[in-house]
C-alpha cells in the first residue's frame, strides 16, 4: 500500500450548481448591505441580527449560522477587538466602533458566505489606524482573490494576502504616514464552500512554504483575511464563541465566495460579481450567464 497521502479534495461544481450558489451569494450580498445601513450608534447587535434573519428568510433563504453548532445568531458580529464569531447580543453600537459583520445563506441546499467591516457614523468617525487597517484587509481580500486561477496553486492566494498587506504597511510609511504593524491570524482561515459552509480545502490567508493543491475548474472558495493592529494571538470568550486578540488591538475581517473556472472568477457574493475589482487586479473576470 502506498505511503503518500493525497491532500484534501478541491469539490468542483457544474455551471448549474454554480448558478444556485450565486444566487445564494446575492442574498448574502443584499443581507450585508442592509446590514451596513442598518449599524448605527445606538442599535443593538440583536436588532441588527434580527433584521439580517429577517432579510435572508424574506429572500426565501435559510441563515447558515443560526444553530450552527449551536451558534445562536444569523450574522457574526465582531465589535473592534475582537475578531471573529462574534455573538449578537446585548452590545449597543457606538460611534467609532470597528464592526465586521459576517453573514452567509442557504439557497436550494447551496451556500454562499462574506463579511465587511465598517466603522460606525461612517469614515469620519473613525481613528486613522482603523480606516487603514480596514482598507488594507479589503485590499488584501481582493488581491488574493485575484491570485486564483483553475489549475493554478490554492496557496497563491496566501501568497497574495500577505504580500498586499506587507505593501501597504511599507507604503504608509513611505508617505510619512503613523502606522501600527499588522498581525494576519493563521488560526483562522479561508474554506471550500457548496452544499456545505465549511468544506475542504482550508485556505491560508497568509503565506506558506508549501504551494498547496492545484485549484481545478468549478472549484468555490471563501477567502476571508483577517488583520490586527498588533498581535496575531487570540483567545475564545466565555460564550466559547467570540474570539479576541489578546492585547486588545482591534481587528478587521473581509471574505467572498468565488468560483473559479477555466474562464476566469466570478465573486458570487459581490453584486457585480467581482468585475470592477478583479478587473483592476488584471484577473479574468468570468461570470455565467444564465
Amino acid at each position: 500500500m502506498s505511503m503518500f497521502r493525497r491532500g484534501p479534495r478541491i469539490e468542483s461544481k457544474t455551471d448549474d450548481q454554480l448558478r444556485a450558489m450565486r444566487r445564494a451569494g446575492l442574498v448574502v450580498a443584499d443581507t450585508l448591505a442592509l446590514a451596513l445601513k442598518g449599524a448605527v450608534a445606538g442599535t443593538t447587535t440583536r436588532e441588527l441580527d434580527a433584521a439580517a434573519e429577517d432579510a435572508i428568510r424574506g429572500a426565501g433563504a435559510v441563515p447558515s449560522f443560526l444553530g450552527y453548532h449551536g451558534f445562536t445568531g444569523s450574522l457574526c458580529i465582531s465589535v473592534n477587538d475582537e475578531v471573529v464569531h462574534g455573538v449578537p447580543g446585548e452590545r449597543v453600537l457606538q460611534e467609532g466602533d470597528l464592526v465586521s459583520i459576517d453573514c452567509g445563506a442557504i439557497v436550494d441546499g447551496w451556500h454562499g458566505d462574506a463579511a465587511i467591516t465598517l466603522v460606525v457614523g461612517g469614515r469620519e468617525q473613525g481613528s486613522q489606524a482603523d480606516l487603514a487597517l480596514m482598507d488594507d484587509t479589503q485590499a488584501s481580500l481582493w488581491d488574493g482573490l485575484a491570485a486564483l486561477r483553475a489549475g493554478g496553486r490554492l496557496f497563491a492566494v496566501g501568497d497574495a494576502v500577505e504580500d498586499c498587506v506587507e505593501a501597504a504597511l511599507e507604503r504608509r510609511r513611505a508617505a510619512g504616514v503613523p502606522v501600527h504593524e499588522y498581525g494576519i491570524l493563521q488560526d483562522f482561515v479561508g474554506h471550500g464552500i457548496g452544499r456545505e459552509m465549511h468544506m475542504d480545502p482550508q485556505v491560508p490567508n497568509y503565506g506558506v512554504a508549501a504551494k498547496g493543491p492545484s485549484v481545478p475548474s468549478g472549484a468555490t472558495l471563501a477567502v476571508e483575511p483577517m488583520v490586527t493592529l498588533g498581535t496575531i494571538k487570540t483567545r475564545t470568550l466565555d460564550d466559547d464563541w467570540t474570539v479576541v486578540t489578546t492585547d486588545g488591538s482591534h481587528a478587521a475581517h473581509w471574505e467572498h465566495t468565488v468560483a473559479v473556472t477555466d474562464a476566469g472568477l466570478w465573486v458570487l457574493t459581490a453584486h457585480d460579481g467581482g468585475e470592477a475589482e478583479l478587473t483592476a487586479r488584471g484577473a479574468p473576470f468570468a461570470p455565467l450567464t444564465d
